[in-house]
Formats: C-alpha cells, structure tokens, sequence
C-alpha cells in the first residue's frame, strides 16, 4: 500500500512539473520566432530601402553623360545632365572623419571623469546634461553654428593656417569660417553625447573585481584605468565611435546650413566651400527636375552604402574584441 501510494506521488510531481516546464518551452519557442521574426523585418526594410533607391536612380544614371562616381561637377538638371559624386563623397568623408577624431577624445574623457573622477552626486547630473545635448534638434545646432560659431571661426582657421599650414590640409591661402573645418566642428558638437553615452555605460560594465585587483596591486586611478578599464572597452569605444561616425555622414541640416557649396574638389578644409551628401540633397531637391531628383536619390543610395560599409566594418572590429566582452 505503501508502496502503491509512492508511485501514485512521484507520477502526480511529475505531471505537475510537465506543465510549467512544456510552458516555458512554449514561452522560448515564441521569444524565438518574435526575435527571428524583427531581425528578417530589420533585413526586409533595408533590402527594401535598397531597391527603392536602385529603381529611382537607374534612368538618371543612364541619362548621365558624366561618369557618375569619378565626375566633381554636378549639373543634373542641364542637356544633357551631368553629374558625378566626387565632390560629394570627398566631403561627407573628410568632415565626418574630422568630427569623429575631435569628439572621439573628448567624449571619451568625458565618459571616464563622470565614470571614475567625479563624485557620485555631480556625475549623475553630468551624465544628465551630456544625454541632453542628444535630444537638441538638428536645426538648433545649424542655427547655433550659423548665427555664433561662424562667426569665431574666422580668427581659429588663420591661427591653424599660420601655424599647420605646411599641411595640405590646413594651407591655403583664404581661410574663411564656411569652411568643411567648420562643419565639421558642429558634427563633432552633435555626435559628441552619443559616442560619451555609450562608453560610459561600457565603462560601468567593468567588472568590480578588475579594478580593485589593479588598485591593490598599487596603481594609481590612471594606472587601473589604463590596465583593467580600456581594454576591457575597446570594443564598446570603438563600436560608439563608429556611430558617431555614421551619425555625423548623414547629417543634413546642420551641415547645409554652415557650410557653403563651391563646385570642385578643395584639398584645404579651412578654405570657404564644400559640399556632403546629405546637405546637397537638401538644398537641390526642391528645385530640381525629374532627372536631377533621380541624381539626387542615386547619390543617397552611394551614402546608403557607405553607411552601411561603415556600420560593417564597425561590426567586424567588435567582434575581433569579443575577449574583452
């Protein structure tokens, strides 16, 4: 009897355990497809993207009589049209490039003072305002950057010039404040939250016993900071600062906004003229035609690959760092 009711309690445990239990399967089953199912819509929507573009691009680039990525003039709305992107990719490039290397350091230091420098009180309201310059829109720093930092950057581009100019990049012999140099100042401005955000919750993610196995060895907090923080946030620094990055090349406002449009190549960026990407789109689509609206819609579909190149390559570096994670 005894026996009997033994086996009567194991088999009632075990079918009060297959509940739950095939329950929480069912619950990971469907966690699984929701998660597969938001990655192939990710995909589709830029697959998508992608093909829009490649469709609306194709009669005006068979209408070019230029060569599309070699060609610096841009003239689709001539007869016939022509029109190239050399100029454009020149300076999405170079200014996004400037942007990131002037905030890359300083959001970095950033990140580490609120991190590891300041008191607990100050850094959370620190962290506050940081997070904040990210929620300013675009047009504020345009205007910002047209009506203020303009007007400053006139005297700093004939110091640079006097001093750096044996550069190419800094020579030239009209520095003006319209400059790409400019622009870029601006993206580096409005990229600088983002890249700061992020390395300070890669920071935090240290582990505890990483730093206080550095400090009880003797080092001082630049020494553990140096040991046991950025190598453990390689990958995160340099996966925030690939964002900032392709934050800063589809930049729009801001940019039209400072920088003024001089046809041509110009090797010296503190020279007044340029022109990127984002901002070209801007300031010609809505006087342009039929053919020069596909010109535009094929020169975003070279700064959609771009990105996308950029965001790849950011993915790949990240990945070589997984030792760190």
């Amino acid at each position: 009897m005894t026996t009997e009711t033994g086996v009567a309690a194991r088999a009632a445990t075990r079918e009060g355990a297959a509940g739950p239990m095939s329950t929480g399967r069912a619950g990971d089953r469907i966690f699984a497809g929701a998660a597969r199912g938001s990655g192939i819509t990710v995909l589709a929507i830029v697959a998508a993207i992608a093909a829009f573009l490649v469709w609306k691009a194709i009669p005006a680039l068979q209408d070019n009589r230029a060569n599309f990525l070699t060609t610096e003039e841009w003239n689709p709305n001539a007869t016939p049209p022509e029109f190239g992107i050399a100029q454009l990719a020149f300076g999405t490039v170079i200014s996004s490039l400037l942007a990131m290397l002037i905030a890359t350091p300083v959001a970095i230091g950033i990140a580490l003072f609120i991190s590891f420098y300041s008191p607990r009180r100050l850094a959370s309201g620190l962290g506050y305002v940081v997070d904040l310059l990210a929620a300013v829109p675009s047009i504020v720093y345009g205007l910002w950057g047209l009506a203020f930092l303009s007007r400053h950057m006139e005297g700093i581009s004939a110091f640079l010039n006097a001093a750096l100019g044996w550069i190419p990049l800094f020579g030239g012999d009209s520095p003006g404040k319209n400059s790409i140099f400019t622009a870029s100042v601006v993206l580096a401005i409005m990229i600088l939250p983002i890249i700061s955000s992020i390395s300070r919750e890669v920071f935090l993610q240290v582990p505890r016993a990483n730093v206080e196995a550095a400090l009880a060895i003797g080092a001082t907090r630049w020494e553990m900071i140096r040991m046991a923080v950025l190598p453990y946030g390689r990958s995160g620094m340099i996966g925030a600062s690939m964002l900032g990055l392709g934050r800063a090349m589809g930049e729009t406002i801001a940019v039209a906004m400072v920088l003024t449009f001089v046809p041509g190549i110009n090797w010296h960026i503190l020279e007044n003229g340029g022109a990127t990407f984002a901002a070209n789109i801007a300031n010609s689509f809505a006087e342009a035609s039929v053919t020069g609206r596909g010109a535009l819609i094929a020169s975003g579909l070279v700064l959609f690959v771009i990105t996308l190149v950029v965001n790849m390559a950011a993915r790949a570096v990240v990945a070589r760092r997984k030792e760190f994670a």
